[in-house]
């Protein structure tokens, strides 16, 4: 994932503490999954431990009121106003930009996460996985060996279960989004 992401190499985002995820918004035409999205980014960003996440879901008023906020000329006001509602420092906010379940597995993220004490951006995604592309491909077999693997033997199966099962794939993307979080890993 080098050159998708962006790293605010001034900022530690240990130091953030608190991050609200707030369920992403959904470019695509399969209304669910911005929520299934949401939970594997949720569950890769709490795997990953750089900061403690909670989640506001489109359920939930806060989640319209964040929309409107966001996009409006008092962004900076509104980023103290949020700061203070959710208890969080950091906001982490995006848009499923494309999904296709078939003929081949297909997600696109744009993601952002903003300092709400000074609006900085001090990271962000934008990136298109293909499960027929070559590098992805290879990226996901050596995420199954590293992450999934359990027990002493992996089947040819379960090895390709993450570039034919939707949900499967999500998770795939979710922790390579997660793993860009820390540039010490790199």
């Amino acid at each position: 994932m080098a050159n998708a992401y962006y790293l605010n190499k001034y900022e530690d985002l240990r130091d953030l503490g608190q991050a609200a995820l707030v369920e992403l918004d959904n470019a695509s035409t399969y209304p669910e999954i911005s929520r299934d999205v949401t939970k594997a980014l949720f569950l890769a960003l709490q795997k990953k431990q750089v900061f403690s996440v909670t989640t506001v879901g489109r359920d939930d008023p806060a989640w319209q009121a964040l929309q409107e906020n966001l996009n409006s000329h008092q962004a900076m006001q509104a980023l103290l106003a949020i700061r203070e509602n959710l208890k969080v420092n950091g906001l982490l906010v995006g848009t499923v930009t494309e999904y296709q379940p078939y003929p081949r597995l297909a997600i696109g993220l744009r993601l952002k996460l903003l300092d709400l004490t000074d609006g900085q951006l001090l990271w962000g995604v934008d990136q298109v996985w293909d499960s027929t592309d070559r590098n992805v491909q290879k990226r996901i077999h050596a995420y199954f060996r590293k992450e999934l693997r359990s027990g002493s033997g992996t089947s040819p199966l379960s090895q390709e279960l993450v570039t034919i099962s939707p949900l499967e794939f999500v998770k795939f993307a979710a922790h390579e989004v997660a793993q860009t979080l820390d540039a010490s890993d790199k």
